[in-house]
């Protein structure tokens, strides 16, 4: 039975708790129904006063990587569009003045280090200072709500691809995870999720019987979504992460890497629900733009294919065979790679060509310890 989302469970009952009141809505072009209606459109249609939208990275149309996004007003609607991705990442006051109730209607990935979930997080902080209720349409994790990956991130290393002592990969919806954020944070906050129907923990995307709903430019289909999970990190060094190809995160590679070195060195490796090939790329922007890339493309599986592993692998045998080559990027002056991971551990313990069962085994202490703090939240 397909799923629902929170939108569609609104919608039946004529997004009545949303009469009479002006709305500030937290959206996208995720932003659609079940049968693939826009929710704008359809609360409009029921009579629902949309004062202003509020749109996160890649805003509201999906603007490619690095585009400044600007306050706009809607070319259809007429309603204003206001950026919470540049410098201002949160509604102001002066922003809510006209808004009754704020309403987060966006997909995301289930991964921390996802920019949409932090403007969940800090709308969900300007709410509670001023005194707005909340409400989240939920929508699926396309990863699903079963498996927790990886260290709580740690405070000092807090930013926009990483906070609120989350793992890699946390298990929730996104209602879930707003609940998660007021119980963190401690907010002082009216909030209600619409959950959806017919969704189980057990569900990964596919199961759920919906059309791909693309949640980013470089996210255009399930299989990049999984790969995405561990090469992520592949960001914060010189390697191709293959933004800039029709695969991006599935193909990963550079200039003066030896694809055969690397596919020998991975293939002694264990990893059942992963295959890889050979691959030469050619990135259309990003890193090595219209430079011919040397690497491997990954295929998942199954849904369960754990790309954490590989990625640690992959960069700790680029790291020891190509060290004149290979380096870690810095972001104000902190090393991006312990950003995305959540320690400052990790790193270190894959330069030294430690296995990722070793890294595993250090992780699970924290991973229980979220499971534990987030078993009353699950919906």
């Amino acid at each position: 039975m397909k799923t629902l989302y929170g939108l569609d469970v609104l919608k039946e009952d004529n997004f009545s708790i949303l009469k009479g009141k002006r709305i500030g809505l937290i959206t996208n072009y995720s932003g659609v129904s079940s049968y693939l209606r826009v929710n704008v459109e359809l609360m409009l249609a029921s009579g629902i006063k949309i004062e202003k939208i509020f749109t996160p990275e890649h805003g509201f149309f999906g603007a490619s990587d690095g585009l400044e996004i600007r306050d706009s007003i809607h070319p259809k609607y007429g309603i204003r569009m206001i950026s919470l991705y540049g410098d201002k990442k949160a509604p102001e006051r002066e922003d809510l003045e006209d808004i009754d109730v704020l309403v987060y209607d966006i997909q995301d990935v289930g991964l921390r280090f996802y920019t949409f979930i932090y403007t969940l997080a800090y709308s969900l902080e300007a709410a509670s200072k001023y005194g707005l209720p909340y409400i989240v349409l939920d929508r699926p994790n396309p990863l699903g709500g079963e498996i927790i990956r990886g260290p709580r991130i740690r405070d000092d290393l807090n930013s926009f691809v990483g906070g609120y002592g989350l793992p890699i990969r946390y298990g929730l919806t996104i209602g879930e995870l707003a609940f998660y954020f007021k119980k963190f944070k401690m907010l002082d906050l009216d909030l209600k999720v619409i959950k959806m129907k017919n969704w189980t923990r057990d569900k990964y995307y596919p199961d759920t019987g919906l059309f791909w709903n693309v949640p980013s430019p470089n996210i255009p289909a399930f299989s990049s979504t999984i790969c995405y999970t561990g090469m992520c990190f592949i960001e914060a060094t010189n390697i191709s992460e293959g933004r800039g190809t029709t695969k991006p995160f599935e193909y990963i590679g550079a200039p003066w890497i030896d694809e055969d070195v690397v596919y020998d060195e991975l293939e002694r490796e264990t990893f059942p629900d992963i295959a890889f090939r050979k691959r030469y790329f050619i990135p259309e922007f990003s890193k090595y733009k219209g430079e011919v890339c040397r690497g491997l493309e990954f295929f998942p599986l199954n849904y369960n294919a754990d790309f954490v592993r590989v990625a640690l692998s992959f960069i700790s045998i680029v790291a020891r065979r190509f060290p004149e080559h290979f380096s870690l990027r810095r972001y104000n002056e902190v090393l991006s790679i312990n950003l995305l991971i959540g320690d400052k551990e990790t790193e270190k313990e894959i330069l030294e060509g430690k296995s990722w069962r070793t890294i595993y085994e250090r992780w699970r202490e924290e991973e229980e310890a979220f499971k534990d703090f987030v078993k009353d939240l699950r919906l």
